[in-house]
Formats: C-alpha cells, structure tokens, sequence
C-alpha cells in the first residue's frame, strides 16, 4: 500500500480526506471499494502524532466510525453494514457536488472586479443641535416605533368644565323656544344654536325643538323657517271630544 504523506489542515474535513483518496485510487463515486478506501483512511490517521490529536479529532471520529462499518461489513449478511455503507456513499456524493458549486461560485468572484474607495468626508456638523422640549422626543421615539403614548391619568383640570358646567333642563328651552317664536324674536333655526352658547345649553335646545316638532306645535320649513302651530291646543281638544 502506497504511504500519503501531507498534512491534515489541507483538508477541510474528514469527507475532504475521504474524497481525496477516492480520486487519488481513481475510484468510482457510485461503486466505491469500501474496503480499501477505509484501509487507506485508518493507515492514514494513525501515522498522526500525538500532540496533533486535538486537530485531528474530527479525522478520529470518522476514523471509528470507519472501523466499526469494517467490522460489520466482515460479518456475513449484515444489513447494518449496508446502510452505513450507502449512508457514507451517499454523504461523498454530497459532499463532491457542493465542492463543485463552491468552485465554479469561487470562480465567478475572483473573476469580478472590486473597487473599493476612501470614505468620503462629512459635510457640515455631524452633531444636531437643534433644541426640543423633552417631551417632543417622547413622543417622536413613540411615532418612530409606531406606538401611541398611554394615556394619561386624567387630572382634575380637565374634568372641572364639566362638572362646573351648569345644568339645562329641556323644558325650560321649550319655553325659551316658544317664547321667542311668539314675541316674533325667534324666526329661523340658525338662531337657535352658537358658539357662544354651552354645550349643555345647545344639547338641552336641541332636544326641546324635537319634542316640539314631535308634538306637532312647530313646523321647520325648507329653508329653515320656524312657524308656531296656533290650532294645536284647538285640534287637540277636539281629538279629545271625539274619544
């Protein structure tokens, strides 16, 4: 048997050894010699000295496994030694075909041209010195994570409008409504919502002209006129009669 002499850090890994032999023997990929490839593989690992013991200890590891396949494939209808030795055909095969696409990728860089060129010097201050209340940043590191603040514990300032804010009962804006209708103050239904009204006056005025339009005593025109129905209490007295 020829002896090899090299140096294991030529080689990637065991499989790359393994490979190496395989066509170094001028072997097929798909009919190895098992027999002699592990032959050659064991001959090889213990030649290593000891103190590169701690390099080769992937070389070792298949060493043993290698071993233990030889072991089986010796003893007469082993299945074991079969699937290990379809298992280890099938992981050159691998290993031989992404060699070979690592290759022909190595290639193509090598071949490319790469242009490397000196960072080009910052434009005016690199710092921001902007100034911005500390509260702006919360709230723009908010936006930038795409969260909204929590909302804050309510204080009582922002209650105070509304608990301050006077009561308006409805009936007391139905008479205001029709009291103005009949002394002739009150004539289209802008004048009876403004901005300088509450917001309670406006909502208690609003309902009140519903229960009016509802009971039929005021009618809202087109164009946004008020007229006062003067038969209803007549028209009402005579329903009641005919009940």
């Amino acid at each position: 048997m020829e002896v090899l002499t090299f140096k294991l850090e030529d080689f990637e890994g065991p499989l790359d050894l393994l490979l190496y032999l395989v066509s170094k023997n001028k072997m097929n990929l798909y009919d190895i010699n098992i027999m002699e490839l592990i032959d050659q593989y064991t001959a090889v690992i213990s030649t290593l000295q000891s103190d590169r013991l701690e390099v080769a200890s992937e070389f070792i590891d298949m060493a043993a496994h290698l071993v233990q396949m030889k072991s089986a494939l010796l003893l007469p209808r082993a299945p074991e030694a079969e699937r290990m030795k379809a298992e280890l055909t099938g992981c050159l095969i691998e290993y031989s075909a992404c060699k070979a696409v690592a290759a022909q990728l190595g290639g193509r860089a090598r071949d490319q041209f790469t242009a490397v060129r000196a960072p080009q010097p910052l434009v005016g201050a690199a710092e921001y010195t902007r100034p911005h209340k500390p509260e702006q940043l919360v709230q723009a590191w908010y936006n930038l994570m795409g969260r909204s603040l929590r909302k804050r514990k309510p204080t009582q300032e922002r209650f105070e409008p509304l608990v301050a804010a006077p009561f308006v009962s409805v009936t007391s804006r139905v008479a205001h409504v029709l009291k103005g209708m009949l002394h002739g103050t009150l004539l289209r239904l802008g004048q009876l919502f403004g901005p300088q009204e509450s917001r309670s006056t406006n909502v208690a005025t609003f309902l009140a002209l519903l229960e009016l339009v509802r009971a039929g005593r005021v009618q809202i025109g087109t164009d946004g006129r008020l007229q006062i129905d003067r038969t209803h209490h007549r028209r009402k007295k005579e329903a009641d009669d005919h009940e």
